[in-house]
């Protein structure tokens, strides 16, 4: 990743409907002001790297990740990811809450590029990673927060991705399962996925990752081994300004 740059543009006027839209449009009423969610990151991450985002919120993390799993493109800048991209982002993404547990594996599981006859061969394993017996047979609509997580990380991770990406995942769930995910993550480290987490927790930091990137309003802070850059974040992180290094 070398100089990526990731801007929104935002509507200054409130517009509360498509015929406000029009009529500011026809008009030559409407004006932007931008937003750059990142602002010239440079980074490279080795193969097998085990790599943690730390900030406060709306400094630019989430955001990161989606330019990484391709949901978002750079503004400007240019980005190389060596294999497919893995990704567990906000909660219940890529779920469609009209159709059952099992009908949503193969969605998701087609949508990250996996084939029919690969999902066929894996869905009774990611039933069973799930926990969720019966209710896989159920519309995800009806779903606590923590039955889609369960169900979102027993997809993503029934088959081993050379690039993984979780933002605030493990939070979520109870604590049998997160176990179980973590011997899951475990054996990924064994044969060299590379990681990519987002979290608030500093133990889960501290447990997973042997890196941490800090980031603030969307620009490079601090970049070495994680215990060092969760030290200088806390130590920092609640200053009225904080600056680059």
């Amino acid at each position: 990743m070398r100089g990526v740059g990731l801007r929104y543009r935002l509507a200054k006027q409130r517009i509360a409907s498509f015929k406000d839209y029009a009529l500011h449009w026809l008009r030559g009423a409407l004006s932007y002001e931008d937003l750059w969610a990142i602002e010239d990151l440079s980074l490279s991450i080795a193969p097998g790297e085990r790599v943690a985002i730390v900030g406060r919120n709306g400094a630019g993390k989430s955001t990161l990740l989606k330019v990484v799993s391709g949901v978002l493109k750079p503004t400007r800048g240019s980005l190389q990811v060596g294999g497919r991209v893995a990704p567990i982002l906000e909660l219940g993404t890529g779920f469609d809450y009209e159709l059952t547990g099992l009908e949503n594996i193969y969605l998701n599981a087609l949508l990250l590029g996996r084939s029919r006859r690969e999902i066929d061969a894996q869905v009774g394993d990611i039933v069973a990673f799930s926990g969720l017996g019966d209710f896989i047979r159920v519309p995800v609509r009806n779903y606590s927060s923590g039955m889609l997580a369960r169900l979102g990380f027993a997809i993503v991770t029934a088959w081993t991705p050379p690039v993984l990406v979780l933002d605030e995942f493990l939070t979520v769930g109870d604590r049998a399962f997160v176990e179980r995910c973590e011997e899951r993550l475990q054996r990924f480290w064994q044969v060299g996925t590379t990681l990519l987490l987002v979290s608030h927790v500093p133990q889960l930091v501290l447990h997973n990752c042997t890196r941490a990137i800090w980031i603030e309003g969307g620009r490079l802070m601090a970049d070495g081994p994680a215990a060092e850059v969760l030290e200088r974040y806390d130590r920092q992180a609640t200053a009225t300004d904080v600056r680059p290094a």
